[in-house]
């Protein structure tokens, strides 16, 4: 999506969250792997850019993974997680 397109970018920030919040008890469960291999995913060497400046383009997975909402409802599997694997 284009910079320039702002009625696409502001449907897409809105929807993030929205999207988030429905699938928010999934997140609450298993949140960290489903963050983790998403993560992976996007920042994958034949990956697209999220963000590319010279052409104008900004990608919804941009939105995504600079949600906080996202973050704050990963983190009770992630530290439950850390907790885990230093007990190993």
């Amino acid at each position: 999506m284009r910079y320039e397109e702002r009625a696409k970018s502001t449907v897409v920030r809105a929807m993030v969250p929205v999207v988030i919040l429905v699938s928010s008890p999934v997140l609450l469960l298993v949140g960290a792997p489903i963050r983790r291999s998403y993560l992976r995913y996007v920042h994958r060497d034949e990956a697209p850019q999220i963000l590319d400046k010279k052409r104008g383009w900004v990608s919804v997975h941009y939105f995504v993974i600079t949600s906080r909402l996202l973050k704050w409802l990963c983190w009770p599997t992630q530290s439950l997680a850390r907790r885990a694997s230093r007990r190993g």
